[in-house]
């Protein structure tokens, strides 16, 4: 347990002459008292002495071992992992609200019937490197990229439609997402971009061609998916979007449709992420510190304890 530990100050060592110096110049003087037949009492005096001088020596040495702070470096490594680093968009404007997406449940809307099949699609990417952009009026990232499966269904079950505006900032939600992944090092980069509407003009603050060139020089590979009747979202658009950056449009009539494209896009081919190694420092003062405090509190509780000196 204790193999690898050394001191972060181990020059407060020299504390120790300091105390040893100060018992040997400084005693401490206390009243004298006579009392007759002392003898009869010297081998407890003797006893009680040694005992509190071992536990008040305990108590210094511990503090100042604690003071040294004892440390051990503990190696940590992210193991290699075979996946995507993917940038999942999801709409969340007003038009969400439209129910009969799922026809077992036609009462659900559909952002409640996209947040289950996505959160499904996290779950089962257990190796992806993954982030959420959320977006309608304007877009935002509700979580960078991730390894835990588990924070980012959170992060999803907690959005509501409206979280963004009412609108559909279409193309600003892709240059979000680019955005997202541009700090990545992986070889193929995918943006999964989930929408039901056309782009809101007057909400779209960046241009369909500036946001396919962002993703264009980055290397992602975009994957639009239209949601509802064919009439409801620009297939043109999202078309043109998937040919430009090398991805694939799909569309999705139901919730059952859009389970399929996720499986779909499931068995696109998975890049080489890189592992990570980190050292960490773990901390043992507690031990020497718990062991010294307790150590005073005994002495000082003999030390005023009827019968020791």
């Amino acid at each position: 347990m204790f193999e690898g530990i050394y001191f972060e100050f181990p020059k407060l060592l020299f504390l120790i002459f300091f105390f040893i110096a100060c018992h040997t110049l400084c005693p401490m003087k206390l009243p004298a008292f006579y009392f007759p037949h002392a003898a009869k009492f010297s081998k407890e005096v003797l006893h009680s002495s040694k005992l509190l001088f071992f536990l008040k020596w305990l108590a210094i040495v511990m503090m100042i071992l604690a003071l040294m702070s004892p440390v051990k470096e503990e190696p940590y490594e992210l193991d290699p992992k075979e996946g995507y680093e993917i940038a999942l968009i999801v709409d969340a404007s007003q038009s969400m609200e439209a129910r009969g997406f799922d026809p077992l449940d036609p009462m659900r809307n559909r952002f409640d019937v996209v947040k289950t099949i996505v959160a499904d699609f996290i779950r089962k990417r257990k190796n992806d490197n993954m982030g959420l952009v959320v977006f309608g009026e304007f877009s935002f990232i509700a979580s960078p990229l991730t390894y835990d499966a588990d924070l980012l269904q959170k992060i999803l079950s907690q959005l509501y439609i409206g979280v963004a505006g009412r609108s559909t900032a279409l193309y600003e939600s892709l240059a979000q997402g680019v955005s997202l992944l541009q700090t990545s090092e992986s070889k193929t980069k995918i943006a999964i971009l989930l929408t039901d509407g056309y782009s809101t003009r007057e909400k779209d603050t960046i241009p369909l061609d500036v946001a396919i060139d962002m993703a264009k020089k980055e290397g992602v590979k975009v994957y639009p998916i239209g949601i509802g009747l064919p009439h409801e979202y620009n297939a043109r658009v999202l078309e043109q979007i998937a040919k430009e950056t090398g991805g694939a449009a799909f569309s999705a009539e139901n919730g059952k449709k859009l389970q399929e494209v996720y499986a779909q896009i499931d068995r696109l081919e998975r890049s080489e992420i890189k592992s990570e190694s980190f050292t960490y420092l773990k901390y043992y003062y507690t031990y020497p510190l718990f062991l010294g405090l307790l150590s005073l509190m005994l002495y000082v509780y003999l030390r005023n304890k009827k019968g020791y000196l």
